[in-house]
C-alpha cells in the first residue's frame, strides 16, 4: 500500500514518513512502533494475526512475544490507548489485534487538475487533503458530497474527522450535502489543521479560506458563513466579489462582544464575559465549559451540553481556545459590510442566546442586497431537534436556488 497520511481522534500517522503527530507536533516513537501502528491502520479492515505483526515490525528478523508485547504496548501509549481501555488498538482474543477507531485518509499529493468533483470512494471515505495559506500554516479541508460547490467557512469549534458523529454537528453535515458539494475545512489552531500557528487575525482567517478555494480550483461558488465564521465570509465577499455568488450568514455579527459595546455598563458585561472564559478555558472547569454549552445550545439538555464540553476539549488546546475567544470579541466587519455585491440570506435565531438578533439586523442593514430571516428558536446552533432546523434548510436552499 502507497504511503498515506490518516487521521484518527487528535492523532496523525504518515505512513511513507513513518511519522506520528498529535495536534500538529511530533510523537517520537520507535521505527518498530511505527511500522506496528502504520501496519494495524493500513490493515484496520480486518484482525491482523500476531504473527503477520511480529513479521511486519521484525522485517524478516525472529520477534520474540515479549518484545511484541513492549512494541504494542508502547503503541497504544503513544496514542492514549491502553490494554483495558483499547479505543484504537482492540485485543481479539486468540486471533490478533485490530485497528477500530474510525480513520479518514488524507491524499499527500494534490491532484494534477483541480477538481471539485470527489469520487464515490472519496466521499465514503470522508478523504481530508491539506492546502498551506499564505504564511505557511497548514490547513485541513474536505470534500464531500456530489453536486454544484458549497462552500462553508471554518467556525470555531470544528473538527474534521470528528463532526460527522458528533450531536452538535452531524446533522448539519447531513444537510449541507443535499444534492450539493460540501467543502469544509477547520481553522487554523483546530481540528486537522496546524495548532502552532503565529496569529488568528480575521486576515488570517480570510487568508486561510482563499488558500482552500484555491488549492480545489473554485472559481465562483456560494459561501456560508456560521457564527464567526460569518464575519470571515463577510469581509472575503468584500474582498473578493467575483468569486462569491451568494452569502448566507447564520448566528453570525458584524462586531464581535468588546467591539458593539456602547457604554462603560456593555463593556463591563463585555470583559466579566470573558474574564469568565478566560477561567473556564485554563482550568477545563465541566461546570464552566457545560455553562459555555448552554450559550451556544439553548434548549439542549445537561447531558447534550456534557457531549458539546467534550467535543470543545478535542478540537483545540485551552491556549488556543483563550486566543480564539479573545480574537473574536474584537472582530468588526461593519466597514467592510457596504462592499458586499452578492444576494446575501442571513438567518437567525429570534432569542439567540449567544449573540443577540440585534447583529443579525446590523448585518441586514450594512450589506446592501440582503434580506433577513428570523426563525423562532433559543439555539445559537440550530439542533437536529430544533425544529428551526428544517426551516433553516428550506430558506437555504431556496435562497441557492435562485441562481
Amino acid at each position: 500500500m502507497g504511503g498515506a497520511v490518516y487521521h484518527f481522534g487528535q492523532y496523525e500517522l504518515d505512513t511513507a514518513r513513518r511519522w506520528l503527530s498529535h495536534g500538529g507536533q511530533q510523537v517520537h516513537v520507535e521505527p518498530q512502533v511505527a511500522d506496528l501502528l502504520c501496519h494495524l491502520v493500513e490493515h484496520r479492515d480486518r484482525v491482523v494475526p500476531k504473527e503477520e505483526l511480529a513479521d511486519t515490525v521484525g522485517r524478516g528478523r525472529t520477534v520474540s512475544e515479549a518484545a511484541l508485547a513492549t512494541w504494542l504496548r508502547t503503541a497504544r501509549l503513544a496514542i492514549g490507548d491502553s490494554a483495558t481501555r483499547q479505543q484504537f488498538i482492540r485485543t481479539v482474543r486468540r486471533r490478533g489485534y485490530q485497528f477500530v477507531a474510525h480513520a479518514t485518509v488524507a491524499s499527500t499529493t494534490p491532484p494534477a487538475t483541480p477538481s471539485v468533483r470527489a469520487t464515490a470512494a472519496e466521499a465514503d471515505q470522508e478523504v481530508i487533503r491539506v492546502c498551506r495559506s499564505v504564511d505557511g500554516t497548514r490547513i485541513a479541508y474536505a470534500i464531500t458530497g456530489d453536486g454544484p460547490p458549497l462552500v462553508k467557512t471554518a467556525n470555531w469549534l470544528s473538527h474534521l474527522n470528528l463532526e460527522r458523529t458528533t450531536p452538535m454537528w452531524a446533522h448539519w453535515f447531513d444537510g449541507l450535502t443535499r444534492g450539493r458539494q460540501l467543502i469544509r475545512y477547520d481553522e487554523r489552531g483546530q481540528g486537522l489543521s496546524d495548532w502552532t500557528v503565529p496569529s488568528f487575525t480575521l486576515d488570517d482567517l480570510v487568508d486561510d479560506l482563499h488558500s482552500v478555494v484555491d488549492a480545489i480550483g473554485l472559481d465562483r461558488f456560494p459561501l456560508l458563513g456560521v457564527s464567526q465564521g460569518g464575519a470571515v465570509a463577510v469581509a472575503y465577499a468584500a474582498r473578493h466579489p467575483e468569486r462569491v455568488s451568494r452569502l448566507i450568514l447564520t448566528a453570525s455579527y458584524a462586531r464581535g462582544q468588546q467591539i458593539r459595546a456602547g457604554n462603560d455598563a456593555e463593556r463591563d458585561a463585555a470583559e466579566v464575559d470573558l474574564n469568565i472564559a478566560r477561567a473556564g478555558w485554563r482550568s477545563q472547569d465541566s461546570s464552566f465549559l457545560r455553562f459555555f454549552a448552554a450559550q451556544f445550545l439553548a434548549d439542549a439538555t445537561p447531558a447534550e451540553w456534557d457531549v458539546f464540553a467534550a467535543f470543545s476539549r478535542q478540537t483545540t488546546s485551552p491556549a488556543n481556545g483563550l486566543r480564539f475567544l479573545e480574537e473574536f470579541t474584537r472582530i468588526d466587519v461593519s466597514s467592510v459590510g457596504p462592499q458586499v455585491t452578492c444576494p446575501t440570506l442571513i438567518i437567525h435565531s429570534r432569542d439567540d442566546a449567544r449573540v443577540p438578533v440585534a447583529q443579525a439586523l446590523e448585518l441586514a442593514t450594512l450589506i446592501p442586497d440582503s434580506r433577513l430571516v428570523l426563525l423562532e428558536s433559543r439555539n445559537h446552533l440550530f439542533t437536529a431537534a430544533d425544529p428551526a432546523w428544517p426551516a433553516f434548510l428550506s430558506h437555504l436552499y431556496n435562497f441557492l436556488a435562485e441562481e
